[in-house]
């Protein structure tokens, strides 16, 4: 809650260290009381999906390794891939420098997209031609 408190880690050194609770006290979760979580594949650093968490989300993903989100649609917690078997592992986590946003690098098991597409961000803008265009397939069940 305190953008004070990131502005003053600015000016720390590489490999400066501050205790967890620390820093997560002073994220800055919105007047709904969540986050957004940008969510990346580790290993060829594709965008995967943008979701939100709350305080309890955040515990839980660093907790248990896997991505815990809060969908605001369903307004309740929700565990990636718990129903569907297409599972993210946490393999880091990172704030951005005002606390306002997390990005997390998983190890993504199946599609990440509920429309069984690899990545949510299938959809190109092409500004030049004034159109929108859909890339790849969704995976067939």
């Amino acid at each position: 809650m305190s953008k004070a408190f990131f502005q003053r880690l600015e000016g720390k050194a590489h490999n400066h260290r501050l205790p967890l609770s620390m820093a997560v006290d002073n994220l800055s979760f919105n007047e709904q009381g969540l986050i957004p979580v940008i969510t990346q594949d580790h290993s060829t650093k594709t965008v995967l999906m943008q979701a939100w968490m709350n305080q309890e989300a955040l515990h839980k993903t660093l907790h248990t390794g896997r991505m815990v989100y809060w969908s605001r649609s369903r307004n309740r917690l929700w565990e990636k891939g718990a129903t569907s078997g297409h599972t993210q592992q946490l393999i880091s986590m990172s704030f951005d420098c005002d606390g306002d946003v997390i990005l997390c690098q998983v190890a993504q098991k199946g599609a990440a997209c509920h429309t069984g597409r690899p990545a949510c961000f299938y959809l190109a803008v092409e500004p030049e031609q004034q159109q929108v265009r859909v890339i790849g397939d969704a995976c067939q069940p």
